[in-house]
């Protein structure tokens, strides 16, 4: 029996890019806008965070936000983030404080998924951060742009682990590497209605889905581990009768219940 009884999808900011970022040799010169989200599950046993969206000082800095998305490597610049947008704030309007979180689950450590790690722990949060073992060595190897190390470097002790497990009952680990080296997605047994499955960035869209398309930036350009990682979860959801969430798409995000409404 399930210890989930809610789920909250949080909107941290919104970043603007060609489509092909998100599906391999795919829509090259179209701009798309997409969330950057992450997810409150409150559970029996505690409060889950999967992923902490990016660091709001590094992106309204100047100086910050010229080091960190210099046109070298990021030619669409930084995404749009509001102080509302601000995790905290999303906590505070649900009368909870950074202190409530137990677990922060990063299902990898680019910018955009780990980035507020640092602004949480200075606003108490004392929570267990679990990070994959292959996820953290490719990210301090420097060889992946998108992982700014001081996001994370900083900010343990870590509960690091290797491949699958539960969270608690209804939450679990569910490993989809491509996209990066140690990449996780979650699956989340809902009280109500289908489980859902977390795919974090193992699909960016509907489209990475439906058509077996693999996100275009992967790991080692190893997109036929990207597009396996998929494969897996469609198994799964069919195996169970879940649903899918891609991780930035607007179309699916409006879907959704708008904060402070959840999914149950």
């Amino acid at each position: 029996m399930t210890t989930v009884k809610k789920c909250w999808p949080l909107l941290t900011a919104t970043h603007r890019y060609d489509k092909s970022l998100s599906t391999h040799q795919r829509g090259m010169g179209e701009m798309i806008d997409a969330p950057i989200l992450a997810y409150l599950i409150e559970t029996a046993n505690g409060r889950i965070l999967y992923d902490v969206g990016c660091d709001y000082s590094k992106i309204h800095d100047p100086i910050k936000r010229a080091h960190y998305y210099n046109p070298e490597n990021f030619h669409f610049g930084a995404p749009a983030m509001e102080e509302k947008q601000r995790i905290p704030h999303y906590l505070e309007r649900l009368g909870l404080s950074a202190a409530d979180i137990d677990v922060i689950f990063i299902g990898h450590l680019h910018f955009d998924h780990a980035g507020g790690l640092g602004e949480l722990k200075r606003c108490g949060c004392g929570a267990e951060i679990h990070i994959q073992q292959d996820e953290l060595d490719a990210a301090l190897s420097g060889d992946d742009v998108a992982s700014f190390q001081d996001d994370f470097k900083d900010h343990g002790p870590y509960s690091l682990h290797q491949g699958e497990y539960n969270l608690t009952e209804g939450v679990r680990a569910i490993s989809t590497p491509g996209h990066t080296a140690g990449h996780m997605s979650m699956w989340i047994e809902l009280p109500k209605g289908p489980p859902i499955l977390l795919a974090g960035d193992a699909a960016d869209l509907m489209e990475n889905i439906q058509d077996e398309v693999a996100p275009g930036a992967c790991w080692n350009n190893d997109y036929s581990l990207a597009v396996s990682s998929i494969r897996k979860l469609k198994k799964i959801a069919q195996q169970e009768s879940a649903i899918i969430w891609p991780n930035h798409d607007f179309s699916f995000y409006r879907s959704l219940p708008a904060f402070p409404a959840f999914q149950e």
